[in-house]
């Protein structure tokens, strides 16, 4: 299986001006090659093949009114036509009923706040023997190395985030399969009722909290957003007050997947099996309770449970959104039917929690033989919100363990 490792990247100031420059050059392909294939399709031709955009583009850099696209990485600009037919390939898909809405191939621009170029093997980017990660036309950048990488990446991605942060995400394959990621074997299994009031409820009667990091950090939310409100359109004190702004919400980002990793790592190396309720996040998000759910963040707790199942040899569930988790006693079976939210225990020969009730019943519709035992509620404790990492590296020693070319 493929994964991706994310690195903080600090290019210094020319560095910044040649990666601008990539993206910008990247943007230019990305949109001459959709406008080729809109005034084909506007004419009734057949769809442009990628070969001959490829074509195309290589002899438009010998033009002279063309002749910056030869100040970036070649690469770079064959994986942006790469890009564009990942997105046409989605758009296709969608019409067959294959994934989700995507939509059309859309235009960049560059006011777009996230931007991004990638390098493949054939672009000869390397890791240095100091640990820097040097990129063809673009120079030597420094990266913090947080893990070790597990095996020689494929490719590199350059990504700009909204706040101005710059990233250096790897591919690495490994095998699932590999001892070395596997963790040890336990007869434990357990199930997972995702809420709001508490983040998850597991069927051995444990709750946790939900941290509410957005909640927490609408205070000072607020005061960037009006900050930015007050601000010329087009002024470079806008462009400053957007991206504390973008900043302030990176930091809540940010703190709720080290959540969702912590927790999601936690449960697969105590249980040998996870069961979770497949909820209709959607269609939640447009209720009143929309800002509570998306700072859940349940859709991406979920995947990484899903992952992680497969990479560490655990055994992971999704049941269907209309099982009566809530309506059915995990002790006898009887069905006594929906109860108001306010209704949070109940009695059928014993007296059961809802949300632990709604627990057991998602691991048992699972096939996981678990029993309602009553554990002590016990709030695990939430990690605090933190700051962004400082950028210090002189004088540190490189992470064992990195492939250098």
């Amino acid at each position: 299986m493929q994964l991706g490792y994310s690195f903080r990247l600090y290019p210094n100031g020319p560095q910044r001006a040649s990666l601008a420059r990539a993206f910008g050059c990247a943007g230019v392909v990305f949109n001459d090659a959709l406008r080729a294939r809109e005034d084909a399709r506007m004419a009734g031709l057949p769809f442009v093949p990628s070969g001959a955009l490829s074509k195309a583009f290589t002899e438009a850099k010998k033009a002279p009114e063309r002749a910056w696209l030869g100040e970036v990485s070649a690469v770079v600009l064959q994986q942006s036509l790469r890009d564009l037919d990942t997105a046409y390939r989605n758009f296709f898909d969608e019409l067959k009923g294959k994934r989700p809405r995507t939509g059309a191939p859309r235009f960049k621009s560059r006011k777009d706040h996230r931007q991004a170029i990638r390098f493949t093997a054939n672009a000869r980017w390397s890791i240095t023997t100091g640990g820097d990660l040097s990129l063809p036309k673009i120079g030597d950048a420094r990266v913090k190395w947080s893990r070790q990488l597990p095996s020689t990446p494929s490719t590199v991605t350059v990504v700009k985030d909204a706040a101005g942060r710059f990233f250096a995400s790897f591919v690495v394959e490994t095998d699932p399969a590999d001892d070395l990621t596997r963790m040890p074997e336990t007869d434990a299994v357990v199930g997972i009722d995702l809420g709001l009031t508490h983040f998850a409820v597991l069927s051995d009667g444990r709750k946790i909290d939900s941290p509410r990091f957005l909640r927490r950090a609408e205070k000072r939310l607020k005061k960037a957003q009006q900050a930015l409100s007050r601000k010329a359109e087009g002024s470079k004190n806008r462009d400053r007050a957007r991206i504390k702004v973008a900043r302030a919400h990176a930091r809540v980002a940010d703190a709720r997947g080290e959540f969702h990793h912590q927790l999601s790592t936690r449960l697969l190396r105590e249980n040998q099996a996870v069961a979770v309720e497949d909820l209709a996040v959607k269609a939640l998000a447009r209720t009143r309770l929309a800002k509570s759910v998306h700072d859940a963040g349940w859709s991406r707790f979920v995947a990484m449970l899903e992952y992680k199942a497969s990479r560490y040899g655990r055994a992971f569930h999704r049941i269907g959104r209309f099982e009566p988790t809530s309506q059915v006693c995990s002790t006898c079976g009887v069905q006594n039917g929906p109860k108001p939210l306010n209704v949070r225990k109940w009695t059928c020969g014993a007296v059961l929690d809802r949300d632990v009730n709604a627990a057991v019943n998602v691991a048992k519709a699972a096939g996981l033989a678990v029993t309602a035992c009553g554990a002590q509620v016990r709030p695990v404790l939430v990690p605090a919100q933190r700051e962004e990492a400082g950028t210090h590296r002189d004088g540190q020693t490189t992470v064992v363990g990195i492939p250098v070319h």
